[in-house]
């Protein structure tokens, strides 16, 4: 007999969720402001540089190459476009497959072609002077150099705070599974159960079946049970993190390995809508929670009690 996957009430799963938003509101307030303040020090005086090479993006032509090499000063380049050109968007609008320092330099069409890409899409509202031919006032080159630099800031520490957030999710399933003595094991891609970690033993990131998993964890009772770590800042982001994503991977995983064979699970914290964690659950995906990783690991650790007391009837019978 194996051990049925965890199922939530609603009053439960709304209990959780309102707990798991409120983590994330002490998180948020408590959140250095120190990332955003050194990251926009940092690009003011990067601003301030494309400015002058530039004379003030009046004159590109022969300080093309060196912008277009220089990495900060790429980016301060792109983010004077509005909306801000991200490097893959500018490849697909200029046909390049790398825009590598090498193949710039040997490659002036090119170049002319990023800047003219770049200026055409140029945010009129931050640098009015620039279409209308003339020098920028004191005050509009003041106010382009601050905008662009907070813009690029509000974007490096929302980058830094999404991926910083999964990967501190992570670490912390990660060592909640090795304290409560599974063991970790190498990453591999798991095609058949017999790819799977042993039972007691689990691996991070990877391909379970066709789709890939955060952990992947071999059971007790040898069952394999993929899960998937979750991060919403928002309720409207947690459809396509919970519901679009880690929902779908539980039907496919149970889909193409039996649904007695697999426990597809996920991690969540964050903020997330009632109604989504249900469809989530009903879809067959168990819900444990980052702030309270205690229940999985308890969990984890029935499926090797129900092997223990099935397997004690036997040895007392013999």
């Amino acid at each position: 007999m194996t051990v049925d996957p965890v199922l939530w009430k609603s009053a439960q799963l709304d209990e959780a969720r309102l707990a798991s938003i409120e983590e994330f509101r002490r998180e948020r307030m408590e959140e250095p402001l120190e990332d955003y303040l050194e990251a926009f020090e940092e690009y003011l005086g990067t601003t301030e540089e494309l400015l002058e090479a530039t004379v003030d993006l009046t004159d590109l032509e022969d300080q093309a190459l060196a912008i277009l090499t220089s990495d900060k000063l790429m980016e301060a380049f792109r983010y004077t476009a509005g909306p801000p050109i991200s490097v893959d968007d500018l490849k697909t609008l200029v046909s390049a497959k790398t825009l590598s320092a090498k193949q710039l330099a040997k490659d002036p069409p090119l170049v002319r072609q990023i800047v003219e890409t770049v200026m055409i899409g140029l945010d009129r509202g931050r640098f009015p002077w620039v279409q209308e031919n003339r020098e920028p006032t004191e005050t509009e080159r003041s106010a382009a150099v601050l905008a662009s630099a907070a813009l690029m800031a509000t974007r490096r520490v929302g980058t830094k705070r999404r991926n910083s957030g999964k990967t501190q999710q992570e670490e912390r399933v990660e060592a909640a599974l090795i304290g409560a003595g599974l063991r970790k094991v190498e990453t591999r891609t798991v095609k058949t159960f017999d790819d799977a970690p042993a039972p007691g033993e689990f691996c991070r990131e990877a391909y379970f079946g066709s789709r890939k998993a955060d952990f992947i964890l071999r059971l007790w009772d040898k069952r394999v049970m993929p899960v998937e770590c979750k991060v919403s800042n928002s309720a409207t982001n947690s459809v396509k993190r919970l519901n679009n994503d880690a929902a779908a991977k539980a039907e496919s995983w149970r889909q193409d390995f039996g649904n007695r064979q697999v426990v597809p699970a996920a991690v969540l914290s964050g903020v997330y809508k009632l109604h989504n964690l249900e469809d989530a659950q009903n879809r067959g995906l168990s819900l444990f929670w980052a702030h309270d990783l205690g229940r999985m690991v308890r969990w984890v650790e029935d499926t090797r009690e129900r092997i223990i007391k099935v397997a004690e009837p036997r040895r007392t019978s013999r």
